[in-house]
């Protein structure tokens, strides 16, 4: 065991040089602490005591570091710091995600800004020169030596105008065009005075044999675009459906029946009267639907209507209930049908722009009316001396009177702002009311073009139908009003119309 300490102790020697083993000798003597940890422990009781030191002195941070550092994020501090601490360097590894664009200074939102002393024309002045032509003078730059780095922008527009601002006119007025002299005023067929030409004035010529072919064809475009191509009035005829027209005693079927087990020609209303409960029968011959429906006048055996594939029909209300007769005579939708009082003739009026005076019995369309617009209502006047007389609501605002013996216009009621969807003769026929699509109801006097009475209420719409109350009485008449999801109760007595309920 002492062999091995001896040649561990020995270990730094031997590389030494071999020169020097009197010196290793006497340090190994002189130093014998230094291979007292290779010796083996002795075993006696010894005590040795260690001396630990609790409190090192340590570095504090603050003696490390410089200065207080602010984080960058920052948008407000609670004291006051000083220059160096608010532009000290940033500390640690830079985002390697930021681009060139984020990682620039920035003072504002847009940007870093740069304090200068401008004066408010100039800045103005640049501003609206930058706004206009796309370039101004760079603030930074000093302005007496003017080239072309001294503009931000459009430079290549700036080298153009030389500069020019908003302020300035970079373009010289024009020349006026001289006039060739007009001469002494005193002499009359050669003076020209302010009607002579000018020098480089130069006549037209005349057009080439192309360009006036060109002309002619663009105008007959034009033209033909702006007419509007009148239609020529549909061919009319008739189909009767019964084997015979008359009966054995020579009769028509205008002939109010007396067969039917209902008294057709008392004027006193039936006894008990009840709601419609079940469905009776269905007449079935139009191929479109439906747009008027008519009793015939007075018995109402007979019903007439109207269809959107441009024909109108005649058909039985009692017995068979067969269809006599087809009308037919328009090329569009017919919208309207109306009853003279006698029920021997009625009208039609159609989306062809056409009225149409027909026969009853025979079929036969006696006279037709036109004003170039669409009929969207007729009526005739319920008096009996004046069945010659027809009016008619039109699309372009008006109502027009007929008289079917000159087939000329008589009267026009001129006092709506849309279209006239129906018209309706109250107080014995003297007046008339009249609704339209300008979403209001106006009163007139026959034959006077001037309405009296006018309703319109905020809450009211387009009116597309009116009835009269039946019972007649006196001078006061009721009638409905349809409009768009109600229906309201009107009331006329003595010259006056208002509302009385709406249900």
């Amino acid at each position: 065991m002492s062999a091995a300490i001896a040649s561990l102790a020995s270990y730094g020697s031997d590389s030494d040089s071999e020169n020097e083993p009197e010196s290793n000798a006497t340090n190994e003597s002189d130093d014998p602490d230094a291979t007292s940890h290779l010796k083996p422990l002795q075993s006696a009781n010894t005590m040795s005591l260690a001396i630990l030191n609790s409190a090192p002195e340590v570095a504090v941070k603050e003696s490390v570091e410089t200065g207080v550092h602010l984080d960058p994020a920052l948008k407000e501090v609670s004291y006051n710091p000083s220059f160096e601490t608010m532009f000290a360097p940033e500390f640690g590894p830079e985002n390697p995600f930021r681009s060139q664009q984020m990682s620039a200074p920035r003072n504002m939102l847009s940007g870093y800004a740069e304090p200068a002393h401008v004066n408010d024309f100039m800045f103005e002045q640049q501003r609206r020169t930058f706004s206009t032509f796309g370039y101004a003078l760079d603030p930074s730059v000093d302005t007496n030596q003017v080239s072309a780095a001294s503009y931000i922008g459009a430079v290549e527009e700036a080298e153009k105008s030389k500069g020019v601002t908003v302020f300035e006119s970079g373009h010289k007025k024009p020349e006026k065009r001289k006039k060739v002299k007009g001469g002494d005023a005193g002499e009359i067929d050669n003076f020209l005075g302010p009607w002579a030409k000018y020098i480089d004035e130069k006549n037209v010529a005349k057009p080439t044999e192309d360009e006036k072919k060109y002309l002619e064809e663009y105008l007959a475009k034009r033209q033909k675009r702006g007419r509007v191509e009148e239609e020529a009035p549909a061919e009319e005829k008739t189909i009767l459906h019964v084997k015979d027209m008359f009966d054995y005693q020579g009769r028509s079927y205008l002939h109010v029946p007396q067969d039917v087990g209902v008294n057709l020609r008392s004027t006193e209303p039936p006894e008990k009267c009840y709601l419609p409960k079940k469905q009776i029968h269905v007449w079935s011959g139009h191929t479109k639907g439906v747009s008027a429906i008519r009793l015939f006048p007075g018995s109402g055996h007979l019903l007439l209507s109207s269809s959107m594939d441009c024909k109108i029909k005649l058909w039985e209300v009692y017995g068979e209930r067969r269809c006599i007769r087809t009308f037919i005579g328009h090329s569009k939708a017919v919208r309207d049908i109306c009853f003279n009082n006698a029920g021997t003739q009625f009208l039609s009026a159609g989306y062809d722009r056409y009225l149409k005076l027909w026969d009853s019995e025979t079929g036969k369309c006696i006279s037709r009316f036109t004003n170039r617009k669409v009929p969207y209502c007729v009526k005739f006047n319920p008096d009996e001396d004046k069945q010659n007389l027809f009016v008619a609501g039109m699309s372009d605002k008006k109502i027009v009177q007929w008289d079917i013996r000159t087939e000329e216009v008589v009267q026009e009621y001129d006092r709506h702002l849309g279209a006239v969807n129906t018209i309706t003769f109250v107080d014995e026929n003297r007046r008339f009311v009249s609704t339209s699509d300008d979403k209001s109801l106006r009163v007139w006097e026959w034959d006077i073009p001037v309405d009296f009475k006018y309703i319109a209420e905020p809450s009211m719409h387009s009116m597309p139908a009116v009835t009269l109350s039946p019972n007649g009485e006196s001078s006061n008449h009721n009638g409905a009003v349809a409009s768009s999801g109600e229906i309201r109760y009107y009331t006329t007595h003595c010259r006056s119309l208002q509302m009385s309920q709406k249900l």
